[in-house]
């Protein structure tokens, strides 16, 4: 039987540990749980009901990737014209940036204005101030840059070159109105970026044209001046070809002067916008184009072409002139081609060191390096040409010399304005097609439906907010609780737990209730069920149960229920046909008169210091085989008179005349009685109550029994709430409430 009592507890602690703890934690605070839980759910209600409706717009732009830039097309048409990549990740910043939201508040300012202000726009009326009159005042420009960097969202579709513009806002139409705008305003800012570079080239050339146009007007107007006055008129066939030929050059070389003048000033744009990034990779790359094998390509570049150009400048050309001509074009091809796989082979080893944000710049540099040293070797080899041609032009005649060099200016003058012209209308048709690398492929619509709030996400939060709640309050309060609960506190702790008692109805928390003697007024109650089952653990709790007669029932504290187990433990064992005796020992809160409803005088003290007879203190009670003793006259020093010779006198005799003698007597924790007891006794019960006995005492008072050598048998946890749902503890209340009931 003694087994089967361990494997049935066994089996408790198994399937508790099964169930998770905090399981019983949470029903044993349900109340709490579900006010927790409920509030929550409504605090989450109310929030997502009055939670204003948010709608979003969203816009798509497409960005592509520029095939080149004006900046890398020469003024003159030998260079080579490059690329310039654009990456989604610098993109995206620009459209976050301050300016660009600057740009698009200015611009939804004044469409709202246009619009006539529309009362059902959000973001576009200032919140901060209430008027009595209801009228809404405008926004200022740097609030509602504010409001669009919260409002406005940009992302990137996945592994596309595609760019979501979204906007949100209490007004669908200006959800829509923010979300176009915002995308429109950025077409036209990434235009105005691309035509920043050829926008400087067509001022440059326009300001170079009007002065050469000045000039040219000052040329002319010497001339025919210099002819009214009576000089020479004409010049003969060979001066005119002369002058023809020095003009010529000259303009090649005002232009390549224009040119060179142009490549610096770019040149000096980038350098100083890669100085603020990377001072020392300015220096490598001016280095770099500098290489003496590039150098020495562009200056046989320049050579052929002059070669070239003086052999186009004879009047007449045979079949051999044409042929060298050819040869010419053919080695300035294979030299071009060569420099071209040199600054490829350039450009490798820089930019594989290089951070993405500054390759794109650096090839900007290297280019514009490249073409200012051949713009460089250029205007030397004609500086040159045109000085061969100076010492030719001075050995004619000098009556006509003044006249040759009216005419030379002129014609030098018109030459370049022709070709300054022709560059200038180049740029100005370049800037004007520059497309830019933005395309809207997507145009934000009025929402018909709210994208926020999302109502039943709000309640699914809040509910799950109010179980975080709910399980923090459950294991923060476990925490900081230090009181038995359930058997397994009192188990872990090495104590053997006998039975365990359920909440008695009717009776008082300090038990002196008549009612509380349940085995007797109801025997087919859960809690008389369980004091049956106490007492069968109680017998067979030591093999020689023959030597168990007198047990000591303790508590660590007052008010756990300790008469209460020793009057129904006593009543068990006599249903038993067990004739038993209760002995109340409690001689500082006697109990057992009250329940019994007897005096209490002459009771055990009276019997220990000789004032009545032990026939005399033992009465019998309405249940056969049950008898009692009371506590009798309250003595000054209960202590001595516990540990007194005829204490010990007294225990020997009721153990001889019954079969078994209960034993109340006060908590051991606070005074010394049951401690004194415990050493004259077959064996101690320790009585806990569950919510109110504390962990620290329970373990006190079984260390306080240990240290005596006493015997104890177990703890009895009462007041155990089953109700609340502690795993198979309910279990065994359903089967007996069901059984008690059958």
């Amino acid at each position: 039987m003694s087994s089967q009592v361990n494997q049935d507890y066994n089996f408790e602690q198994e399937e508790s540990r099964t169930l998770k703890d905090y399981i019983i934690l949470f029903r044993s605070n349900l109340p709490a749980v579900t006010i927790i839980m409920i509030a929550s759910l409504i605090i989450s209600v109310i929030y997502a009901l009055r939670s204003p409706d948010i709608f979003q717009s969203q816009s798509a732009v497409k960005i592509t990737k520029t095939g080149g830039n004006i900046l890398q097309a020469p003024l003159t048409p030998e260079f080579s014209d490059f690329g310039n990549d654009r990456f989604i990740a610098n993109e995206i910043e620009i459209l976050k940036s301050f300016n660009l939201r600057e740009k698009v508040a200015k611009t939804l300012i004044d469409t709202f204005i246009n619009l006539g202000q529309p009362k059902e726009f959000d973001l576009m009326f200032d919140h901060s101030e209430t008027f009595e009159n209801e009228t809404k005042k405008l926004i200022s420009i740097n609030d509602l840059i504010t409001k669009l960097g919260k409002v406005i969202t940009i992302e990137q579709k996945r592994g596309l070159d595609i760019i979501v513009i979204s906007a949100e806002s209490h007004s669908p139409e200006e959800a829509a109105l923010v979300a176009n705008t915002y995308a429109s305003v950025y077409k036209e800012y990434n235009l105005e970026i691309n035509r920043d570079q050829l926008t400087f080239i067509r001022k440059f050339l326009d300001s170079q044209r009007e002065e050469k146009r000045e000039q040219l007007n000052e040329a002319e107007e010497i001339l025919r001046s210099y002819q009214e006055k009576g000089g020479i008129i004409a010049l003969d066939a060979q001066a005119n070809n002369l002058i023809s030929q020095v003009s010529d050059f000259e303009a090649q070389r005002n232009a390549a002067k224009i040119e060179l003048m142009a490549s610096t000033e770019i040149l000096n744009k980038y350098k100083d916008e890669l100085q603020k990034q990377d001072p020392k990779l300015v220096e490598y790359l001016e280095s770099a184009a500098s290489e003496s094998y590039i150098k020495v390509l562009q200056e046989q570049i320049a050579e052929l072409q002059l070669n070239r150009d003086l052999a186009l400048t004879k009047s007449y050309q045979d079949e051999s002139v044409k042929i060298k001509i050819s040869e010419y074009d053919k080695k300035i091809k294979d030299l071009r081609v060569k420099l071209d796989e040199k600054i490829k082979v350039l450009k490798a080893g820089i930019f594989a060191s290089s951070p993405e944000e500054v390759k794109s710049l650096s090839q900007k540099i290297i280019e514009e390096e490249i073409k200012n040293g051949s713009l460089r070797i250029k205007l030397k080899g004609l500086d040159d040409l045109v000085a061969k041609y100076e010492e030719r032009f001075n050995r004619l005649p000098k009556t006509s010399l003044d006249l040759a060099r009216f005419q030379r200016n002129r014609e030098s003058l018109e030459k370049l304005y022709i070709l300054v012209e022709e560059r200038y209308q180049e740029a100005l048709i370049n800037e004007q097609s520059q497309p830019g690398n933005v395309l809207i492929i997507d145009d934000a619509r009025k929402p018909d439906f709210p994208a926020k709030p999302n109502r039943p996400l709000i309640i699914l939060v809040g509910i799950l907010i109010g179980f975080g709640l709910a399980f923090t309050y459950v294991f923060t309060k476990n925490y900081f609780d230090n009181k038995i609960k359930t058997p397994e506190d009192i188990q872990k702790k090495n104590i053997n737990v006998l039975a365990w008692i359920p909440e008695i109805e009717g009776i008082s928390v300090n038990g002196t209730s008549k009612n509380e003697f349940v085995v007797a007024l109801t025997p087919d109650s859960i809690p008389s069920e369980s004091f049956r089952a106490l007492r069968t653990r109680v017998q067979f709790s030591r093999p020689d149960k023959e030597n168990l007669k007198t047990i000591l029932i303790t508590s660590p504290a007052p008010q756990e229920g300790k008469s209460t187990i020793s009057i129904n433990l006593g009543g068990s064992f006599a249903l038993a046909n067990k004739k038993t005796l209760i002995v109340d020992a409690d001689l500082r809160r006697p109990q057992l008169h009250k329940v019994f409803e007897r005096d209490k005088i002459p009771g055990v003290v009276d019997y220990l210091v000789g004032n009545a007879k032990l026939e005399e203190i033992i009465h019998r009670t309405k249940v056969d085989n049950l008898f009692f003793i009371t506590s009798g006259t309250i003595p000054p020093n209960p202590a001595e008179m516990l540990d007194s010779s005829e204490m010990i006198n007294f225990l020997s005799k009721v153990r001889e005349m019954f079969d078994y003698v209960f034993i109340d007597s006060p908590p051991i924790v606070a005074v010394t009685d049951a401690e004194i007891l415990a050493r004259k006794v077959d064996g101690t019960i320790l009585v806990c109550s569950a919510q109110i006995t504390e962990i620290e005492m329970l373990t006190r008072a079984a260390e306080l029994l240990k240290n005596d050598n006493s015997n104890l048998i177990g703890a009895v946890l009462n007041n155990f709430n089953v109700k609340a749902g502690y795993g198979s503890y309910y279990k065994y209340y359903y089967y007996y409430s069901n059984k008690s009931t059958n």
